[in-house]
C-alpha cells in the first residue's frame, strides 16, 4: 500500500523561501508520477508540479521561474520529492498536497496536506 507523507510547511514573508517534502513509500510499479497541487478554499487543487519516474519534470503556471522541484528515487520503494519555493508571493498561500499515481492502472494516493501561508 503506498503511504504519501509531506512536511515542511509553514509561515513566510513576501519574498522568502520554504522547502516542502514529500517521501512515498510502497512504490511498487517504475511508470509512476509524484509531485505537488495547491487548494484554496472552495477551489480545485492545481497543479504546482511533478515527477515522473524517468525524470520527466512539469510545473504550473504558479511555479514557473520561481519553483524548483526534485526527486530522489535511487530506493526503489520509498521515493522523495522536494519543492523548493524562492521568491514567494501572497498568492502561493495555501494547502500544498502531494501525490503519487501510478501510470499502471491509474491508481493515485494523496497526503494529508501541509499549509503554506504567505503573509507579511
Amino acid at each position: 500500500q503506498v503511504q504519501v507523507v509531506e512536511s515542511g510547511g509553514g509561515r513566510v514573508q513576501p519574498g522568502g523561501s520554504l522547502r516542502l517534502s514529500c517521501v512515498v513509500s510502497g512504490i511498487t510499479v517504475t511508470r509512476n508520477v509524484i509531485g505537488w497541487y495547491r487548494q484554496l478554499p472552495g477551489q480545485e487543487r492545481k497543479l504546482v508540479a511533478d515527477v515522473k519516474g524517468g525524470g520527466k519534470i512539469r510545473y504550473g503556471d504558479s511555479a514557473k521561474g520561481r519553483f524548483t522541484v526534485s526527486r530522489d528515487n535511487r530506493g526503489f520503494s520509498q521515493n522523495t520529492v522536494t519543492l523548493q519555493m524562492d521568491s514567494l508571493e501572497i498568492e502561493a498561500t495555501g494547502v500544498y498536497y502531494c501525490y503519487f499515481k501510478s501510470m499502471w492502472d491509474c491508481d493515485e494516493s494523496w497526503g494529508q496536506g501541509t499549509q503554506v501561508t504567505v503573509s507579511s
